[in-house]
């Protein structure tokens, strides 16, 4: 249960999720600084291994997020879809993610949306697993939201997205301060469907705020409700080869 989004720009983008769990689950781990195959990575990840986000040196970010809304379940002993980021985390294009999911063992694993930010291709890709096949569905270079609810999963995609579309429309620049208070938003009112979820089983457990610009990434974490618990310092990385976006994309020219 999740709420994830992208604000695109013309030298970068923000992106901002809500970790939504039950309270009994078992908290998780701030972001920290990996060097996976070379490249530098940053995410927050479970007492067990896995993570929900990612942001890499070369300014690629992945969040993954469940999908109830498909209700089959695969065989016992499922795999944790925390696995799926930690094979995207050090990739540095569309292709290559989109490789390396169809190459994964998908069945076992429950159904998920995950989603690729590659700001070099100006490409939003969502990957979509139903128990029996790999969709990709590219979206516009525009700022986008992407939610799930185990409570009621249409209906809080309906209100998250009213107040995500209200928020947008009532400001010319989302900066980083407008992702912060829309996802510390309790419209339309606070419980199963505001953004910063609170149910009497479960919560919006930690927020986590990504930022990729020509020179740098970023990221910072709220181990706790964004509503009521400041995010730390950011954690950050120069951004390797940002000067050199892919063949035939428009120059960086600032955060927008």
């Amino acid at each position: 249960m999740c709420t994830v989004t992208v604000i695109p720009g013309r030298s970068g983008f923000r992106l901002a999720m809500n970790r939504d769990e039950s309270l009994t689950r078992v908290t998780g781990l701030p972001p920290v600084v990996r060097t996976v195959d070379a490249v530098r990575v940053l995410h927050p990840s479970e007492p067990g291994g896995g993570t929900w986000i990612s942001v890499n040196d070369r300014g690629c970010a992945f969040a993954l997020v469940n999908w109830y809304a498909i209700t089959a379940t695969p065989p016992a002993g499922a795999v944790s879809r925390g696995q799926v980021v930690l094979a995207l985390r050090a990739l540095d294009s569309s292709d290559a993610a989109g490789g390396t999911l169809a190459s994964l063992p998908l069945e076992g694993l429950p159904p998920f949306r995950v989603l690729g930010v590659f700001p070099a291709e100006r490409r939003i890709v969502e990957w979509r697993w139903n128990l029996q096949e790999l969709e990709a569905v590219e979206h516009p270079w525009r700022p986008g939201q992407w939610s799930s609810s185990g409570f009621d999963e249409p209906g809080a995609q309906r209100e998250r997205r009213r107040d995500f579309e209200a928020a947008l429309a009532g400001t010319r620049s989302p900066d980083a301060a407008w992702l912060d208070r829309l996802h510390a938003s309790h419209g339309p009112v606070r419980g199963p469907y505001s953004t910063c979820m609170h149910r009497s089983d479960a919560a919006t457990v930690s927020f986590t705020a990504v930022e990729v610009d020509p020179h740098r990434v970023s990221m910072r974490h709220a181990a706790g409700p964004p509503c009521c618990t400041p995010a730390g310092e950011p954690l950050e990385l120069p951004l390797e080869g940002g000067r050199k976006p892919a063949s035939g994309t428009p120059q960086f020219q600032g955060l927008a």
